[in-house]
């Protein structure tokens, strides 16, 4: 393996890592005290996702481009030219990073945890305080309405983060302000839509955190989980990368000034 490939995994790995390390404790926050400290501040608990987003990207992006998310790696190679023999490493090192940073919110809130589960007279194996953790359902969502949910979601991010990205899109943020761009668009997404299924729209995020509750006592609350929601915020995510970053592709960037000049060979002041 070729030594920059070996450190755009290692960048995808701390990335997720990050992102989980700060969303997966802000959703501890959230959901383990009482009263929450976020009790009628929601927007707090989307903000802290956003600037983890924003973090991560400013950490690992000059290394691996901070994809951190399988949908926007499978997205970027379909649109954007990002090489295929790199998409499953990536994945991989993405979920990875998603353990481990549901281990070190483990390490950091499992007496809380425990306490929370043995107050509210719950176990692990039934899903207490798996939020903290993985996406379910919320009011009245089926899993099949969260399938939707999430190919619309995604869809939206997919769409934003080629917006904010693309090289001749004149109204996109200057300078490094992308970054702080993109945080923003998880948080606003989260703010609007998240109390669905808790916005996973990213595969690793949740499957990686998924994962380790599995082994580390939630059991068959995480995997296959309750009606066999699992496959929902993996496939959701992947469907809605492909059809958000289409959208913009094949809609919106042809029809950019900036791109048509560069292609007509004009000059934007001649």
């Amino acid at each position: 393996m070729k030594r920059q490939l070996v450190g755009e995994l290692i960048a995808e790995t701390i990335a997720v890592f990050i992102i989980i390390a700060f969303g997966d404790s802000v959703a501890g926050m959230y959901s383990l005290y009482t009263p929450s400290p976020y009790q009628g501040a929601y927007w707090g608990v989307c903000i802290a996702w956003g600037l983890a987003v924003t973090i991560a990207i400013y950490a690992t992006g000059s290394v691996s481009g901070t994809h951190a998310n399988p949908a926007v790696t499978l997205a970027l190679a379909l649109y954007r030219k990002f090489e295929w023999v790199k998409v499953i490493p990536y994945c991989i090192a993405q979920v990875v990073g998603g353990i481990l940073g549901a281990s070190l919110v483990y390490a950091l809130y499992s007496p809380v945890i425990d306490h929370f589960n043995e107050a509210a007279h719950l176990t692990r194996a039934a899903g207490g305080a798996a939020g903290v953790f993985f996406t379910h359902p919320g009011l009245a969502i089926t899993p099949m309405h969260a399938f939707s949910d999430q190919i619309i979601l995604t869809a939206f991010l997919i769409f934003g983060i080629f917006a904010i990205t693309e090289t001749y899109n004149e109204m996109a943020p200057g300078a490094n302000s992308g970054a702080l761009m993109i945080g923003l668009l998880v948080a606003l997404i989260g703010a609007s839509m998240g109390y669905l299924e808790a916005w996973a729209i990213n595969p690793a995020r949740d499957f990686g955190p998924r994962l380790f509750c599995f082994m580390t006592g939630w059991g068959n609350s995480a995997f296959p989980s309750p009606e066999n929601y699992w496959w929902v915020p993996i496939v959701g995510p992947l469907i809605g990368g492909v059809i958000g970053g289409g959208v913009y592709q094949y809609l919106v960037r042809p029809y950019l000034p900036a791109r048509v000049r560069a292609l007509s060979g004009e000059s934007k002041y001649s």
